[in-house]
């Protein structure tokens, strides 16, 4: 009897759950077309999108290029400790820490570490004028909110692969000084092994990667702030699940692209 009441509660909870998560997905490509109508004024979203790209974009760099140059060092001392047999070239040091840099860290590493970063910042903004009635006073203005507030993070966002590029040049920069300075290889092999079976299509995959990741950074987080209900603690729980649910999706399409594309 217990364990059939029990079974119930359960059944009642999983229907439940799954019916709030298609009625959420219907309601964030819902967001996403009233995004697009009704826009702005086009000096208003100018400003707005240069505004944006100094709060989301520029502001980013200092972090993104510290953590990739100590990543890519780390990724090259580990491999150079993994490969003891002699037989070995050297020069696989540069291959792998190019790989990876590449194909994993850059694109998917920094869209998690933007995630807790701009997904947050999204999310409390919007968040915050939500419990403050900024945005029913943008509607009642007759204004777009969506448009007046999604759209211009949208477009910033745009250039996250710009990001990207800046966090690949830099982490094998820290590679090349941990691997040359740390006595583990030499310039010319580390050069050889960078240079060593490169195909120019993985590039075109990490940034078409950085895109999809960029319109996600952009559109989950402030699905959040848009849709909360409450007062200011909310705000602080509505950012942490915005990122918890941007890099579980960032983490999915991850998988779903590299299969579609490398496999």
């Amino acid at each position: 009897m217990f364990l059939f009441y029990f079974y119930q509660k359960f059944q009642k909870g999983l229907e439940r759950m799954l019916s709030n998560y298609i009625k959420s997905i219907g309601q964030y490509f819902i967001m996403i077309y009233e995004t697009f109508r009704r826009m702005t004024k086009t000096s208003e979203l100018k400003r707005l999108i240069l505004q944006e790209l100094d709060d989301l974009i520029i502001s980013s760099l200092g972090i993104v290029v510290f953590i990739s140059f100590f990543i890519g060092a780390v990724i090259a001392i580990q491999t150079a400790l993994n490969f003891s047999n002699p037989f070995v070239p050297k020069s696989l040091i540069g291959f792998a820490a190019r790989q990876s840099i590449i194909l994993e860290f850059a694109p998917t590493f920094v869209a998690i570490i933007m995630a807790g970063k701009v997904g947050s910042y999204i999310t409390s903004s919007i968040g915050t004028m939500r419990v403050s009635e900024q945005i029913d006073a943008l509607e009642v203005m007759g204004i777009n909110s969506l448009n007046y507030l999604v759209f211009p993070k949208i477009i910033a966002m745009c250039m996250f692969p710009f990001v990207i590029a800046i966090s690949m040049f830099v982490g094998i920069i820290g590679a090349y000084t941990a691997s040359v300075y740390g006595g583990f290889l030499s310039s010319e092999q580390f050069l050889a092994g960078l240079q060593e079976d490169f195909i120019p299509f993985q590039v075109f995959y990490a940034f078409l990667k950085s895109f999809i990741f960029a319109i996600i950074l952009a559109t989950v987080p402030a699905f959040h702030g848009y849709y909360m209900k409450g007062g200011s603690l909310e705000v602080g729980h509505a950012a942490t699940t915005s990122f918890v649910w941007t890099s579980v999706i960032i983490i999915f399409m991850n998988y779903f692209i590299t299969q579609l594309l490398l496999s």
